[in-house]
């Protein structure tokens, strides 16, 4: 069996042009990382870390990933071309393919989370209708290889959730 976490970046500053001429280069806010720590430390009472981190190589999503690995001892993230914004999901699903790991989390953007979940949990060709929420995590799984349309949604949780949780017992 195999898992795949794909979790969606945390709360970033807004698009500013005269401040990120470079909308890539956009970081998190410091609201964002307050509660994606407590999204975090949810996520570690819920479940054990992946094998694999993968984290697309802009700030708010490298910034997400090092607040997993220090609030839910996630593994040291790998930055993945592939989960940039606007990357063909074919190409990404490729990309997951290609990796060992029995155990995977992705830390990327929207809408791409949405379709890659559409393209693993749906039909051939079928949109998700889910929406990922800045800091929210699905998790899905495969009986032999991350494979479109293999793939069954074992959860989405919304970071609001997932800051409870962090709370509990």
């Amino acid at each position: 069996m195999r898992e795949l976490f794909i979790i969606r970046h945390a709360i970033a500053h807004e698009r500013d042009a005269s401040k990120w001429p470079n909308d890539d280069e956009r970081p998190l806010t410091e609201e964002g990382i307050r509660k994606f720590r407590q999204v975090a430390r949810g996520l570690k009472r819920l479940v054990d870390a992946p094998d694999e981190m993968l984290t697309s190589r802009l700030p708010r999503a490298r910034q997400t990933a090092a607040i997993l690995e220090e609030q839910a001892a996630f593994p040291a993230a790998i930055e993945l071309d592939m989960l940039r914004p606007d990357t063909e999901i074919s190409a990404l699903i490729r990309a997951l393919q290609a990796r060992g790991a029995a155990r995977i989390a992705v830390v990327g953007h929207e809408p791409d989370l949405s379709q890659l979940i559409g393209a693993l949990a749906g039909s051939q060709g079928a949109r998700a209708a889910v929406e990922m929420k800045k800091g929210a995590v699905a998790h899905l799984a495969f009986e032999r290889r991350i494979k479109a349309g293999s793939g069954q949604l074992l959860a989405l949780l919304p970071p609001r959730v997932l800051r409870a949780l962090r709370r509990k017992g």
